[in-house]
């Protein structure tokens, strides 16, 4: 597979953990499943459930797209999961 995979996880907590992968989206999750690294957000947080993946062709695209996405409120990160573009919109304007 070439290029890679965005994803949002919501963890047993309620919190979401955003992360990319070159892998098939099935294994990644797995892997946080079975907490394969003790030390990730994910591992105390289990179980985990797959909420939304977004694979792009090129691997720059998609981490560009992880690192403004991490920068999102919860509230932004639900309208793009949800794909309403128009609430993405306004709570992307700035504030005056």
């Amino acid at each position: 597979m070439s290029g890679a995979t965005v994803y949002f996880l919501e963890c047993a907590d309620g919190s979401y953990y955003l992360g990319i992968t070159r892998r098939d989206i099935e294994t990644r999750v797995s892997e946080h499943q079975q907490a394969t690294d003790p030390l990730c957000y994910t591992a105390k947080r289990r179980p985990v459930k797959l909420l939304h993946a977004e694979h792009y062709d090129r691997i720059d695209e998609a981490v560009a797209a992880e690192r403004r996405m991490k920068g999102w409120s919860r509230a932004k990160k639900e309208a793009y999961m949800r794909g309403a573009f128009d609430t993405l919109r306004r709570l992307s304007a700035r504030r005056t």
